[in-house]
């Protein structure tokens, strides 16, 4: 076993790690898989190892920790960034504000899954002795490099404490997750909810599935041509609400490669013809809706491949819940709830971590209010 007084040292990318090892500290989350980072980084959607673009703005810079037999013990995650894009967790306001200060915001460390609002953990390791190491490698880091912060967003909630007692700053938001509750069938979770919007989601099914056909692909049904389709899709969608799509089109087809039976792909035919789809992730215990996009407009289509469809797989998978992703109060009608995504961050500067430690208590009795507000209109029968 490694001992506790074991170094950190950064790793090129996460493509230059041995998978299996990799893999072995993940506890089998999808986001922070070998397969999924090095699609990201071959595809370059990050940039990692030399004479790579700096298109992103993301710098593959993981941490790692080897054990006495050499093989890796721990590991983070992590990126060294240029910009706030991408992150689903929003500091532009503190950039402002230390650049009006005259100091300099960016580079930053950030501690993540590039592109990805979903929990997961962030502190990659099966030695609980050796989590405090990584944060302290990550300060350490940060005064190296002349870095002002480091940040680890979409944290396990089991984690949370790891960075607490280390005395990184936390910050909550809202996300909006389906919860299992032993449900057989979608008409099992139909049951619990009040008779208006039980009617409702049906015409709002049956609308949507009207003409179209729909497919759940997995594995090696997912062709070439179903990418094809899909990166039409997610371009159209990307380029609407951010400009520029994050994923380059090779990251679809080395994630398909690499991670198929991690996949869900829902896409909705008219004919032959793909018209829209939805990708999700499969986790052990979750179903993770990333992107979505259509080329037809289509009353509830979006509703029933990104939400409800959700559902079905993740009964049908025996999943415990469907994390859909980031923003989203109307998921709140369609028996997605409101649940509390965590953040930590470090930040080097004692003056400015003040600032900073102020602005999240006033943020964290807002967030609390508005989960109890929307916890008032839940769908659910009353009794």
């Amino acid at each position: 076993m490694p001992q506790p007084a074991a170094e950190a040292h950064i790793a090129p990318s996460v493509g230059s790690l041995p998978a299996d090892e990799w893999d072995a500290l993940t506890g089998g989350n999808p986001f922070v898989s070998h397969a999924f980072l090095s699609a990201l980084e071959d595809s370059g959607s990050v940039d990692a190892g030399e004479g790579a673009s700096g298109r992103s703005g993301w710098r593959a810079a993981p941490v790692i920790i080897r054990g006495e037999d050499g093989k890796l013990a721990a590991a983070l995650p992590a990126y060294l960034k240029g910009h706030s894009q991408g992150e689903y967790v929003f500091d532009h306001a503190w950039a402002d504000a230390w650049a009006r200060a005259g100091g300099e915001y960016y580079p930053k460390l950030q501690i993540a899954a590039p592109f990805t609002p979903a929990t997961g953990p962030r502190l990659l390791t099966n030695d609980a002795a050796l989590a405090p190491l990584l944060l302290t490698a990550a300060e350490d880091l940060c005064a190296q490099m002349g870095l002002s912060s480091a940040h680890a967003t979409f944290i396990a909630p089991e984690q949370l404490p790891l960075f607490e007692a280390a005395g990184w700053l936390t910050r909550s938001d809202i996300q909006f997750h389906w919860e299992n509750r032993g449900y057989a069938s979608f008409e099992d979770f139909l049951a619990t909810l009040s008779s208006a919007r039980r009617k409702n989601l049906r015409k709002e099914r049956a609308a949507a599935q009207e003409g179209v056909e729909i497919r759940r692909l997995s594995g090696a049904d997912i062709r070439p041509e179903h990418w094809d389709a899909f990166w039409h899709f997610y371009q159209d969608t990307g380029a609407r609400k951010w400009g520029t799509p994050y994923l380059t089109r090779s990251a679809f087809t080395l994630l398909g490669e690499r991670m198929a039976d991690k996949i869900l792909l829902v896409l909705a035919f008219m004919g032959d013809k793909p018209v829209a789809g939805a990708l999700n992730f499969i986790g052990p215990e979750a179903l993770y809706g990333r992107y979505w996009g259509a080329t037809v407009d289509k009353p509830f289509l979006h509703f029933e491949l990104c939400y409800y469809q959700a559902i079905d797989a993740a009964i049908a998978l025996g999943l415990s819940r469907v994390e859909a992703g980031a923003q989203g109060p109307h998921k709140l009608a369609r028996g997605y709830e409101p649940v509390q995504t965590w953040s930590a961050h470090y930040i080097a500067h004692a003056g400015f971590r003040r600032a900073v430690a102020d602005f999240l208590t006033a943020e964290r009795a807002g967030i609390a209010a508005y989960q109890m507000e929307l916890g008032q209109h839940l769908p659910f029968r009353k009794g």
